[in-house]
């Protein structure tokens, strides 16, 4: 007797494990689910891009889509919504089905433009459910060679005696605000002059028609090398591998000066968070690989890849941050 209890129980201790180690199994290998039980994805992504093809933004999405493509098994489908700063395709998707089948690669402005403009449909925040930023494209300021300065502080000294043209790539861009977060860090008069896009304001400052830019790094850096344009810092927060040599204006005495054009991906509020971390995991993986870390480099842009919640922490701080510099400076766009 004692001895068929034994192996009873010995029979009854290997099934409940086997049984134990075959949930865990399966627990493991549950794909993606849309929130009714059925596997994700089963039909093709639209990735909405709120600039027109071309650029670096384009760009990015055009290097993510195929490899997300191949490793969600379905075609990635991208579809360009320019216009109004970002706010059409922001609005586009924000009214989206959330069921992982709409996601949009945004800029800077998705959290820039609620203050800027006087009616946005949208909350960059409540609206959307984050995946991950992508990039960061750090500004350069750059100044005519004419100019006598060869440093901010010498810069600001000159720009005190005799106030100085800034252009930008137009009224609400990254540029633009770095410059209104540089006049009133430095206490420097200065005119602004919005451009429509970067590369006529850097066509004027080439030309001598302005004195200084906050322009991207993409397109100031061949300008700095030819000898077209001077450099006297970046508006990152740290030093970028774009260009190492370049110093901050944090580092130049301006501490938490941070103005940085970014794009990242959201996906419409109340997208279920299985299908959020399988994209996550997806893009950062596109992201972080060597080809594409280099491309990105070479573009002057900063691959990134992070976690949902930081993501989403970041474009709540950028919404909160550039608030208060549009109040201050009294910007208003209709």
């Amino acid at each position: 007797m004692g001895q068929s209890h034994q192996t009873r129980a010995r029979a009854a201790a290997i099934a409940l494990f086997a049984a134990a180690a075959c949930g865990t199994g399966t627990t493991q290998a549950q794909p993606a689910s849309t929130g009714s039980g059925q596997a994700y994805p089963t039909k093709p992504i639209r990735m909405i891009v709120s600039v027109p093809p071309g650029g670096p933004a384009d760009t990015l999405a055009r290097m993510v889509a195929p490899k997300l493509s191949e490793a969600l098994g379905q075609t990635v489908v991208i579809d360009n919504r320019p216009g109004a700063n970002g706010n059409i395709a922001y609005e586009m998707a924000a009214r989206a089905a959330p069921d992982g089948y709409t996601l949009v690669q945004v800029a800077a402005g998705v959290s820039i433009n609620p203050s800027l403009y006087r009616e946005v449909r949208f909350d960059p925040v409540k609206d959307f459910a984050a995946i991950t930023q992508g990039i960061s494209v750090p500004n350069i300021l750059i100044v005519h060679p004419s100019v006598q300065a060869t440093s901010v502080k010498e810069l600001i000294a000159l720009g005190k005696s005799k106030p100085l043209n800034f252009a930008s790539a137009g009224n609400g861009t990254s540029g633009h605000l770095a410059v209104e977060q540089f006049r009133m860090s430095s206490g420097m008069p200065l005119a602004h002059i919005p451009y429509k896009g970067g590369g006529p304001a850097l066509a004027e400052l080439l030309g001598g028609q302005v004195q200084a830019l906050f322009s991207a790094a993409l397109v100031a850096i061949p300008q700095i090398k030819a000898g077209k344009a001077r450099a006297l810092a970046i508006t990152s927060a740290k030093r970028s591998r774009v260009a190492p040599e370049i110093p901050t204006v944090a580092e130049l005495g301006f501490p938490g000066f941070d103005v940085i054009g970014w794009f990242g991906y959201l996906a419409p509020a109340r997208t279920p968070n299985e299908i959020i971390m399988r994209l996550n995991a997806d893009i950062v993986r596109a992201l972080r690989g060597t080809e594409t870390q280099d491309r990105l480099i070479a573009l002057g842009c900063e691959p990134v890849g992070n976690t949902p919640r930081e993501f989403a922490a970041f474009v709540s701080a950028e919404r909160d941050k550039w608030a208060k510099v549009i109040k201050q400076a009294n910007i208003h766009l209709d």
